[in-house]
C-alpha cells in the first residue's frame, strides 16, 4: 500500500477513535479474536484454534464491472475479462495470504464474492457454507460432499470452537435500485466456469459469528432486512460500506439502532475490486468518509475502524 493511502487512512481511522485498543498508556488487553480485511467484502476471522473466511476474493480481475459501476481506468495492462472469459484464481496472491482455512462462508454467489472459493477449498479441505448457488458451483469444481454445507437463512449452528447464526439478507440495490435477480446456479456444471456461470446471485445471507467471546455481524452487500435483526447484539458488525447504501432509507440509523448501538464497525465492501491491490484507492477513500460520518452520527459511541489490506485488527476480551 503506498504511503499517501496509508496516511489517508490513518487520518480517518484516528478520527473516529483509532483501532479498539486501552486507553493511554494501558497495554491493550491480550485478544481472544482477530479480523483481516482481504479486500472487497473478504475477512478472515480468526479465534482460539479456528480460522474462518468470509466472501474471500484475492484474484481481483480486472472486470467486467457491475451495473451502473464507473468505467475501468486507464493505464492498466491486466488482461480485461468479459462474461464469457474464464480465468484462473490468482493463486499466488491467494497463497502468500492465505495458509489455513477451516471454514468459508459466502454471502452470495456474484463472482467477487465466491471465484476464489473452490481454489481456496480444494487447497485448504475448508467447509464452506452458503445458499445452494453456492454448493453447486462448488460442486462444479469438484469441491467434496463433505465439505459443503447449504444453508437458506436461520440456521443457527454449532461448531467446534464457534457458532454460528445464518442471517437471511438482501442484495445491495445497485443500479439504483434496478438491480434484481432470481437466479440460482444450477446443479451439473462443469469447471471451468464462465464469469457468467460465478455470477448468479443465489439469494443472499448475513452471517453471525460467536467466537472468542465475540458476536461479529458480517454483511456482504449494502442491504439487510431489519426486522430480521431484532435482538442481536453483536459487538462488531462488518458493515456495507459502498454508495448503493444510500439508496436504503436511513441506512445507517436503522442498522444502529436496531443492532443496540454496537460497539466497533468496521466498513466492508468499499473499495474498488476491479483495481490490483497496490493502486490507489484515493477516490473510495474519499467516498468512505460519508459513511463514517453517518455512522457516527447515529451512533456517536461506536467505534469505526478503517480497515488496511492484510492488517490484523485484534480484538480484546468483550467487555475489556
Amino acid at each position: 500500500m503506498n504511503k499517501r493511502i496509508a496516511a489517508l487512512l490513518l487520518v480517518m481511522t484516528l478520527g473516529v477513535g483509532s483501532a479498539w485498543a486501552a486507553e493511554g498508556d494501558k497495554p491493550a488487553p491480550p485478544s481472544e479474536a482477530t479480523l483481516t480485511w482481504l479486500g472487497n467484502a473478504g475477512w478472515q476471522v480468526s479465534g482460539g484454534n479456528t480460522v474462518i473466511l468470509i466472501d474471500p476474493y484475492l484474484s481481483r480481475l480486472r472486470g467486467p464491472p457491475p451495473p451502473g459501476a464507473a468505467p475501468l481506468p486507464a493505464g492498466d495492462s491486466r488482461p480485461a475479462y468479459e462474461w464469457e472469459d474464464r480465468p484462473e484464481s490468482d493463486r499466488a496472491t491467494i497463497d502468500a495470504h492465505i495458509q489455513r482455512a477451516d471454514f468459508v462462508l459466502v454471502t452470495h454467489a456474484h463472482f467477487d464474492h465466491i471465484f476464489d472459493v473452490p481454489y481456496i477449498a480444494r487447497r485448504t479441505g475448508a467447509t464452506v457454507i452458503g445458499t445452494e448457488s453456492t454448493a453447486n458451483i462448488m460442486r462444479a469444481y469438484g469441491i467434496a460432499e463433505r465439505q459443503l454445507i447449504t444453508v437458506r437463512g436461520g440456521e443457527d449452528y454449532q461448531f467446534n470452537g464457534f457458532s454460528l447464526r445464518v442471517i437471511p439478507s438482501l442484495h445491495s440495490p445497485i443500479d439504483h435500485k434496478h438491480y434484481f435477480s432470481s437466479q440460482s446456479a444450477p446443479p451439473g456444471m462443469k469447471a471451468p466456469l464462465t464469469l457468467e456461470q460465478m455470477h448468479p446471485e443465489g439469494g443472499t445471507l448475513g452471517y453471525l459469528i460467536r467466537i472468542g467471546g465475540h458476536e461479529i455481524l458480517a454483511f456482504g452487500g449494502m442491504n439487510y432486512i431489519e426486522r430480521e435483526l431484532e435482538g442481536l447484539r453483536p459487538d462488531v458488525v462488518l458493515v456495507g460500506a459502498n454508495a448503493s447504501r444510500r439508496e436504503n432509507y436511513d441506512y445507517c440509523g436503522r442498522l444502529m439502532r436496531v443492532l443496540g448501538y454496537p460497539a466497533l464497525v468496521l466498513p466492508t465492501h468499499w473499495d474498488n475490486f476491479l483495481l490490483p491491490y497496490d493502486a490507489s484507492q484515493r477516490v473510495a477513500l474519499e467516498a468512505l468518509q460519508g459513511f463514517v460520518g453517518e455512522v457516527t452520527a447515529a451512533s456517536p459511541h461506536t467505534r469505526v475502524i478503517v480497515p488496511e489490506y492484510f492488517r490484523a485488527i485484534p480484538l480484546p476480551g468483550r467487555g475489556s
